[in-house]
This record gives structure tokens, sequence and C-alpha cells, in this order.
């Protein structure tokens, strides 16, 4: 078994980011921002940031000396046990990080891990963030050695020649192995799922984590799915049909998406991005209240450009209008002032959407019925293109959707 570093609650931590050379100040301070909000998610709270500039990473300890003793110097008596590190650090620099400090250290990519681990449900949800877990560790195994607990221990566990850490990583590669035999066929049997849901136009949400997803989902649908004020509250695809003006069509909520999402953790969760893959329409959801909902905006659309779904369909949904109106507007400000605000802010990325946008408050529930206006228009396109003979989906309302279009 893996010994994880799991994050108690209440756990006091620090943060430390680098100011790498292809990066800015205010870069590392939004990553810190983010990193602080993924440690609460986790139940810590942290206390303390610290940030050094450098060209490249100290290959020991990530950081230099001066502030690894600075950070001593700081958790020293004040019951801090926890340091995180906003990169991903090798197993060797854990080593040599904890033994300078004294505390428990982990980077990003393990927090993230812990994050899924605590909110996976499903067993494919659970074997994906196992299997991504062993993939972390497998190439820190060296750097971070300690003896893997196994059932059967002693003669017979290891092999001709083999030194303990030898073992464990063949340990740790015959799990990855048996981990992606039963993902695939968790794979067949939900493309056989998929594969059975007939001949109905599929719509897919998806966003940077903590968009308001599954808020969306919720009102969209009239279903109940799991929605929180933190991240990566929803890992499991949730798939609903969907009824508008006699119109059906099947919509899912995914898993959310965020900057520096390690590799291993993607590739793991291959399967549900898959219901973005074989979606036909894609609502990309955007905090429009979120200081940086622009990078996060480009972080989603690379990420899309990777999976190759980008020439699909999309309706961009500007989600938080009240929240937007509330850190943007002084209550001095002049209502016809605000007006043009919004205005220049709809024409802006209705320029940049080609029109397909809308914006939203889905908390307050405004503008809701624009938004299943322009997710119809573009469903029922799709069953005239692609099942001419479904007339029953769109043929009274044929007329109104053109001239809509």
């Amino acid at each position: 078994m893996i010994e994880k570093k799991q994050i108690a609650e209440n756990e006091r931590t620090v943060l430390v980011g680098v100011v790498q050379k292809d990066q800015t100040d205010q870069q590392v301070r939004e990553y810190l921002d983010e990193l602080a909000f993924l440690a609460e998610t986790a139940g810590a709270e942290a206390v303390k940031r610290f940030t050094q500039k450098l060209a490249h990473p100290d290959s020991k300890t990530f950081v230099g000396k001066g502030k690894l003793e600075e950070i001593k110097e700081y958790i020293s008596g004040r019951n801090i046990n926890l340091v995180i590190f906003d990169d991903e650090l090798t197993g060797s620099q854990i080593t040599n990080i904890e033994k300078a400090l004294g505390v428990k250290t982990i980077d990003r990519s393990d927090l993230i891990l812990d994050i899924f681990a605590r909110r996976a449900k499903t067993a494919q949800a659970k074997t994906q963030v196992e299997l991504a877990q062993y993939q972390y560790l497998l190439p820190r195994l060296k750097g971070m050695w300690k003896h893997l607990e196994r059932q059967g221990g002693g003669i017979g566990t290891r092999g001709p020649g083999e030194t303990e850490i030898e073992t464990d990583r063949r340990i740790v590669k015959e799990k990855i192995a048996l981990l992606r035999k039963r993902l695939s066929e968790i794979d067949k049997q939900s493309f056989t799922q998929r594969k059975d849901r007939g001949e109905f136009i599929r719509v897919a949400l998806v966003g940077y984590t903590n968009v308001g997803k599954s808020t969306i989902m919720n009102l969209l649908s009239k279903s109940e799915v799991f929605a929180e004020n933190k991240l990566f509250a929803t890992l499991d695809t949730t798939t609903r049909k969907v009824v508008f003006d006699t119109t059906p069509f099947l919509l899912s909520d995914t898993v959310g998406f965020i900057r520096k999402l390690p590799h291993h953790l993607v590739e793991s969760f291959k399967s549900t991005l898959d219901e973005v893959r074989e979606a036909d329409i894609l609502l990309h959801v955007v905090d429009l209240s979120h200081p940086q909902y622009e990078d996060q905006f480009n972080v989603v659309n690379k990420t899309l450009q990777e999976l190759k779904v980008t020439e699909k369909p999309m309706i961009t949904i500007f989600n938080k209008l009240d929240q937007y109106e509330k850190n943007t507007f002084d209550d001095w400000l002049e209502p016809e002032v605000k007006t043009q605000i919004l205005e220049e802010l709809r024409e802006r990325w209705e320029n940049s959407t080609l029109g397909n946008c809308v914006f939203i408050s889905a908390v307050e529930r405004r503008n809701l019925e624009g938004l299943r206006a322009t997710i119809l228009s573009k469903v029922r396109k799709l069953y005239r293109e692609r099942y001419p003979y479904k007339t029953e989906f769109f043929g009274s309302f044929e007329q109104q959707d053109e001239g809509q279009e």
C-alpha cells in the first residue's frame, strides 16, 4: 500500500512558490491564491506564504538554502506541521526538504491527489485516483524510498538479485498494470452504456473547477448533483436526460480543469474526459466574478485543444454575473454607467465567441430562459442535420429556430 501523506482537518500549513524566469510576481501570487484554496478544500489552513525568484529551481531543495532557513525559522514553535510547494517536487527534493524542516512536505500534485481521493465515490473514480497515485509515486520511489507494506512478505516476494527498492518498484509497476486493466474493463462498461443512450444529442458542461457547472446542471436538468464552493466538488460524470419544449437531449457534468493539473491525473481520468470527446455540444462555463477569469478561460481552451474538441459547437456561459457586479460596481456608480459597462463586456465577448455566449447568474436564476433558448437552438439545429427523420423533436419549431439563427 502507498504511504499517503493525507492532510488532516484544520492542519496548519505554509505555502511555497518560486518565481521562475518566464513568470511574473503577480502570476505566482495568483497561483498561491489557488493553492491556498486547494489547501482549504483539503481541510488545511494556509497561515503564511513564501516566494523566491530563481532562474532555475534548486535540484536538491527546490528553493535556496537561505529561503529554506527562513521557512524553518518561521515554522519553529508555531504548530505548523505541513509545507506545500506549488510545483512538482522530486522524491529526493521532498526527502531533503523534510529533513531540513522537520515537517511533512508535499507538492501541488500530491495535494490535488489528496482532494481527489476524498472526493472519489464510484468504483471508476476510486480506481482512477489510485492509478494516478501510483503513477505519481513510481518516479519518486528512489528519492523518498520507504519500504512499502505488502502482504506475503518474506520468502518468494523478491526476485533473484533484487534489492528492496527494486522489489518495491516492481510491486508498484504491477499495481499500475492491474489498475489499468481494471479501469479498461470499467471503461468498456461505460462505453457500452454511452452507446445504449440512443440517437440523442449529447451536451457536456466543461470549465475550470468551481465555476458553477454542477449548479447549472441542477437548474437545467432539475436534478440533485452535489455542488459546493470548493474545488473539484464533482469527479464522476453525471448524465441526465433533459427536455426543452418537447426536444430531448443528454446533459453531462464533468470534472473541472485547473492550472498545472498533473499529466498522470489527466491520463487516469481519460474515461471521464471521453464524455467531452463524445459530446455534440460543449457548454464552457466561466466564473465571470473571478479576478483571473480570462486566464481560467484560456486554461480550459488549451485543455480542450489537447483533447482535440475545439471544432465542436460551443456556448460560453459567463456565470456569477451577480457576484461580478458586486465586485465591480461601487454604490455611487450611476445606473447608466453600469449598463454601459455590462453592454461593452457583452459586446466584447460576443465578438470573441462569434455570438455564442450567454451571461447568467445561476444562484439568482438570472437569464436562465436566455440560456435555455440558446441551448435549444443549437440542439435542434444538430437534430435537423443528423437525424432529419426525428421531426417530433423540432418540426413545429423549425421556422422559429431558423428565425433565431
